[in-house]
């Protein structure tokens, strides 16, 4: 079942010539985080497997979204009739909170702890003597699906109701942030050097902060206005928007033409590097499409969350694979055919329609999910290494 051979012959020799390439110039994780993470890998025994560390933070990124779909699963608990008890003003309307005062503080504990783990993986494999191209796929992999889960849990805190954005208003910031992670690596696949993103520490650091504050004061606290009918949530996304298209995007493009001018990076020709930005696109304006000609986003925002999530991911994980091991990336994802097959009928028979969304997004999950497992069984078997355990050194 999991023998399915992805990677081809020349995947597997650019992985053998890989080498890893970073630069990490964000004050928060130089001068704070590293500090911090050397100290707490001493505290990681010798025989855990970097993997381990890095799945594990994964799982508690789902956990917490997990959680979140447990006590409010279609976005509506911040607006819900129960009694929120520690907010700051006086309830709305005798509103209160269906989500429990302290699952906000588990919900900040395990992100912190998905952040640390996610900090010390690459140092328990130096450590250890483990560094390999399947740490660094790994890691970028679940990275890859994590930066759905965080917004995904974050909108639980606002809601889609009073004083907050629409669901299909979150689906874009959704989307700007997952055009932000891949534009790192679409900047390592032209330059072959990975620019760590500052936002990334802060994000982290703001979530976990969210999540304590919404803990002590509760879903309440953001039913307010900024200035001029503005929320709390408007600010949210305006801050989002903001990193992106001023941060994030102008020095991705600008290491990339520093690449080009001092002939430092892969040097590829204009349209061979755009090229992995049309999978992307495409994966993007099917889904906006969809979004925009139903009710998909009213009608079950989570679920539609994570179809784009998966897609995401998936698309994320083959460029990766085409940056380390130096190859050409693909134009178009598979998984387009069956999005678009799923859009179509459910735009030409609309009672159909919600079978669709939930039929296409466990193809995607089982499809990502199979394609996961199988390439790292491949590199597992290529480099005679175990995923989740370290062998013993026969010195």
């Amino acid at each position: 079942m999991f023998d399915y051979k992805y990677l081809s012959r020349e995947h597997l020799e650019g992985f053998d010539n890989y080498k890893y390439m970073a630069k990490d110039t964000s004050p928060l994780s130089v001068y704070v985080m590293h500090p911090f993470w050397n100290k707490v890998v001493e505290l990681i025994p010798r025989w855990v497997a970097p993997n381990v560390l890095t799945f594990a933070g994964f799982v508690l990124t789902v956990l917490d979204f997990a959680l979140l779909s447990y006590y409010d699963y279609d976005y509506t608990a911040a607006s819900s009739t129960v009694h929120n008890e520690t907010a700051v003003e006086p309830p709305l309307n005798g509103h209160t909170e269906r989500i429990p005062q302290s699952l906000w503080f588990v919900l900040a504990v395990f992100l912190f702890l998905a952040y640390t783990l996610d900090g010390i993986d690459g140092k328990q494999a130096r450590r250890t003597q483990t560094s390999g191209p399947l740490g660094e796929l790994f890691d970028h992999g679940l990275d890859s699906y994590s930066v759905f889960f965080i917004p995904a849990c974050l909108y639980s805190i606002f809601g889609r109701l009073d004083y907050s954005i629409s669901p299909i208003r979150m689906y874009y910031v959704m989307w700007n942030l997952l055009f932000n992670f891949y534009l790192s690596h679409w900047e390592k696949y032209n330059t072959g050097v990975l620019f760590l993103p500052w936002g990334y520490d802060f994000s982290m650091w703001a979530s976990t902060f969210f999540f304590i504050w919404t803990g002590l004061n509760g879903t309440g606290f953001y039913k307010r206005q900024l200035f001029g009918g503005y929320t709390l949530a408007n600010g949210f996304e305006w801050l989002i928007y903001g990193t992106g298209v001023f941060t994030n995007l102008p020095v991705a493009l600008y290491n990339t033409y520093l690449s080009y001018k001092e002939r430092t990076g892969k040097m590829r020709p204009p349209l061979e590097a755009m090229r992995p930005l049309w999978s992307l696109l495409t994966v993007f304006a099917t889904s906006s499409l969809w979004a925009h000609r139903s009710s998909l986003a009213d009608h079950d925002p989570r679920v539609l969350f994570l179809l784009v999530g998966t897609l995401f991911s998936n698309v994320a994980c083959r460029l990766i694979v085409s940056q380390m091991s130096n190859q050409r990336c693909e134009v178009i994802n598979w998984l387009l055919w069956p999005l678009s097959a799923a859009m179509g009928l459910a735009l030409a028979f609309p009672r159909y329609e919600v079978a669709s969304l939930y039929a296409v997004t466990a193809v995607c999950v089982a499809a990502h999910l199979h394609y996961g497992a199988c390439v790292v069984r491949q590199m597992c078997d290529h480099f005679r290494i175990s995923c989740f355990h370290i062998k013993q050194r026969s010195d």
